[in-house]
This record gives structure tokens, C-alpha cells and sequence, in this order.
């Protein structure tokens, strides 16, 4: 094994050592999910059917035990690592949470020169549908990568909007801004602008504010 993948691979493998991993990380964020404030709770809540299940299988193999019992402890204990890790990319890896709280979970920390970097070059690809009435959703992910999760260390994607009769020149003319923290977003608007063309453009922002190059610009109606 590498050093990058003894890095990248901090989950530990084996069944016991897994259950106490997780059950620490998740005392942890139990308690401190109300001092940061950004983690909702059915995503804690998830995560805790995920070990709660793994467990509970881990506990039937701790004695005498068939194969079909750890075949069911490994299948669960996938399951659980798979929603830890996408947990961890989520929620951990960017503040409020410190380099103390993941030396504290056990998560390794990121170099803090890609941290800090000053170059944005992702750019945002998205999709524009329908949501509720008046309702717009903008599912968007970093060009070219095959999953939606925002780069690391970035606050999210800036999106701006406006309502206009034909396309703009460029997103200059797209006066309405917000920044997106995840995905999907959602744009509400109101009744008297049902029917009406709405054009959109997005860019990639870190957390020291800097901005990307700006997505092209899409349009749809509003429901």
C-alpha cells in the first residue's frame, strides 16, 4: 500500500476496529452538530441506521456464527462505510469543522496548500428543471466528474438568474445572485412571473471568495 492510499483508505477494515471508528464519529458529532450548526439531522439520522444495522450483525458473528451471518455483517458493514465516507466529504471536511475535530474523529486532514489555493479552475455544469409551482431546480456538479460533490474546500456555486425577454449578452446582465452550498437548489418565484423565460449562469467560488469562469447560460420557464 501506498502512502497516498494509507491517506485516502482511513476507514479501517476490520469489524471491530470499523464498529469503534464509527461509534466514536459519531459521539463526536452528536456532540458538537449544534455548535456547527450545518449538518441536518436526517443525514446524522442516516447515518446512524447504517451503524445501528452494521452493528447489530457484528454482534451475531461475535460468537459462533454461519458464513451466511458474516456474509450479512460484511454486506452491512459496506453499506455503513459507503454512507460514512460520503458523510465524511460532506459534512467534515470543510468548517466549522477544525483540523482538531477530524484528528479528534479520526479523519485525516487535507493538505492545507490545496486548501488555500487561489486559482479556481472547475467549472460548474448544471441542469435546469421544474420543481413545485414557481419552483425551479438547478442540479449542478463540477464539469466532467461523474459525481455532484462540490470541490473541497469551496463554499459552493454562485448561481444568478434573471427574467428577461430574449438571451443576454453574458451574466453580467443576470442580476439576482445566490450562493448554492449543495445540490439541488431551489428558485422561488412569484405567481405573476409564471410562464416567463428565466436565463441562468453559475461559477465555482472558494472559501477565500474567489470565483471561477462562469458556466454558459441556460434558460427555462417558470411552472
Amino acid at each position: 500500500m501506498t502512502d497516498r492510499q494509507r491517506k485516502v483508505d482511513y476507514v479501517p477494515r476490520n469489524a471491530g476496529m470499523f464498529a469503534a471508528f464509527m461509534r466514536i464519529l459519531l459521539d463526536y458529532v452528536s456532540d458538537h452538530k449544534t455548535a456547527w450548526g450545518h449538518i441536518p439531522q436526517a443525514a446524522i439520522t442516516n447515518l446512524l441506521d447504517l451503524y445501528d444495522a452494521f452493528y447489530a450483525a457484528f454482534e451475531v458473528t461475535m460468537g459462533q456464527h454461519t458464513p451466511a451471518q458474516t456474509l450479512d455483517r460484511n454486506e452491512k458493514q459496506a453499506a455503513a462505510t459507503k454512507g460514512l465516507r460520503a458523510f465524511t466529504n460532506q459534512y467534515l471536511h470543510f468548517a466549522p469543522v477544525t483540523n482538531v475535530d477530524r484528528l479528534e474523529m479520526g479523519i485525516p486532514n487535507h493538505d492545507t496548500i490545496r486548501t488555500n489555493h487561489i486559482e479556481v479552475t472547475e467549472m460548474v455544469d448544471f441542469l435546469l428543471n421544474h420543481g413545485n409551482i414557481r419552483q425551479i431546480t438547478v442540479d449542478f456538479w463540477v464539469q466532467g466528474v461523474d459525481n455532484k460533490a462540490k470541490p473541497y474546500g469551496y463554499d459552493g456555486a454562485v448561481i444568478v438568474w434573471e427574467i428577461l425577454d430574449n438571451p443576454p449578452a453574458n451574466q453580467s446582465a443576470l442580476v439576482h445572485h445566490a450562493l448554492a452550498s449543495r445540490t439541488p437548489f431551489k428558485l422561488n418565484f412569484e405567481e405573476t412571473e409564471r410562464r416567463k423565460q428565466v436565463f441562468i449562469a453559475m461559477c465555482w467560488q472558494n472559501a477565500r471568495g474567489i470565483q471561477g469562469q462562469w458556466s454558459e447560460i441556460k434558460s427555462i420557464y417558470i411552472p
